[in-house]
């Protein structure tokens, strides 16, 4: 062994177990470990204590704190002294510092706490509400930004707005176009299997038409800008809330729901009836194309026959419900990404939370409409 290798030797004497070290203790030398000196204590009589030699030692560096460390461990467990007055300073003060949190050693073993029924139902309900308070603030904190934005006295750069428009406008078309194709396609073959046994497929135009128009186009659009765009929010929110950024926005006197959150909900606001007239007419093209090469409609029969079904307050249904997706799509990313504190891990948490609640909003606010036009007559 060359002499700047990392050693260990291990004596046994009546009075104690002398480890001795030497040579280069760095990760780059791979040093011995713990498990020898775990050997030595178990195999051989008890020993009240543990002992180092370190004078051989050349060099130090993390792999020594990680042998200590696990030399501390074995001899707390078997409950026998470890005396450290032999390690170089900075070793022994970094033992002290392991040893400092005798928490640690209990860490996952967290015990369940016997609680009642009605103490469980009592603390879930003490969640919702508290859950409800902070979304309630997080609305009124957004309105109030609104109110500012109107007045021109929001705190916001406009290249941020300027880049989220471009982020959820354009960069999303792909996702959009191949997912809203799709769609077009799966309802010309539905309708055309029904339509198809009285000899109307001419009016396959008609379902693709109103549906993609009315339910699909701003549907779809809005689940992939959940999971696409509203995670993204999230993410990057609680990413800054992780690292304290935010924060530093409120100890400058900068607001984070106008400077974070109000170019995001404008941007989604604003793109989002785009991007479902986009999905609209995707989808419509989707139709079609089954409709003219698998069920014998020309182009001019099934685009006149859209023309009869569709008019603009069909349209209009469609880019209503867009605005309020869009909305609520930003609203629960923002918020997300807002109230999340922690480690890193809760960003994930975060995203999650995101897409769930933002699809959770979007099919509830569209059963809403269903039911509200419903009662129109619309």
């Amino acid at each position: 062994m060359p002499p700047s290798a990392a050693s260990l030797a291990i004596e046994r004497h009546d009075e104690a177990l002398v480890l001795r070290l030497a040579g280069r203790w760095r990760l780059a030398e791979h040093p011995p470990g713990a498990g020898a000196v775990v050997a030595a204590l178990a195999d051989g009589p008890p020993v009240p204590r543990v002992t180092f030699d370190t004078t051989g030692i050349t060099g130090w560096d993390t792999a020594l704190a990680v042998f200590l460390w696990g030399v501390q461990k074995a001899t707390a467990e078997r409950g026998i002294a470890l005396d450290a007055d032999g390690l170089p300073d900075g070793a022994r003060r970094l033992l002290d510092l392991a040893g400092a949190v005798p928490a640690a050693q209990d860490a996952g073993k967290k015990e369940a706490r016997r609680t009642g029924l009605v103490t469980r139902v009592g603390e879930a309900t003490l969640r919702i509400w508290q859950t409800l308070l902070g979304a309630l603030a997080f609305l009124g904190e957004t309105a109030l930004a609104f109110v500012a934005f109107l007045g021109g006295r929001a705190r916001y750069r406009k290249t941020d707005l300027w880049l989220v428009l471009q982020d959820v406008g354009p960069r999303a078309l792909p996702i959009v176009t191949l997912i809203s194709f799709l769609v077009g396609v799966i309802l010309a073959f539905v309708g055309a299997i029904q339509l198809s046994r009285f000899g109307a497929q001419i009016f396959i135009a008609d379902l693709v038409g109103l549906a993609m128009v009315r339910e699909m186009g701003p549907m779809m659009a809005a689940i992939i800008m959940s999971g696409r765009t509203g995670a993204a929010f999230a993410a990057r929110i609680s990413t800054m809330q992780v690292n304290q950024e935010v924060d530093a926005l409120k100890t400058l006197g900068i607001s984070p729901i106008e400077f974070l959150v109000l170019p995001r909900i404008l941007a989604l606001v604003i793109m989002m009836p785009l991007l479902t007239l986009y999905a609209d007419l995707v989808g419509i093209a989707g139709g079609m194309a089954v409709s003219i090469s698998l069920f014998g409609l020309t182009f001019t029969q099934y685009w006149n026959e859209t023309l009869v079904a569709l008019s603009l307050q069909q349209f209009a249904i469609g880019l209503v419900k867009a605005v309020v997706f869009g909305a609520l799509i930003a609203l629960a990313g923002c918020y997300q990404g807002i109230k999340t504190s922690g480690s890193a891990s809760a960003v994930g948490t975060a995203a999650t939370s995101a897409v769930v609640v933002a699809i959770v909003a979007i099919v509830v606010a569209d059963g809403l409409f269903a039911v509200a036009l419903n009662a129109l007559g619309i």
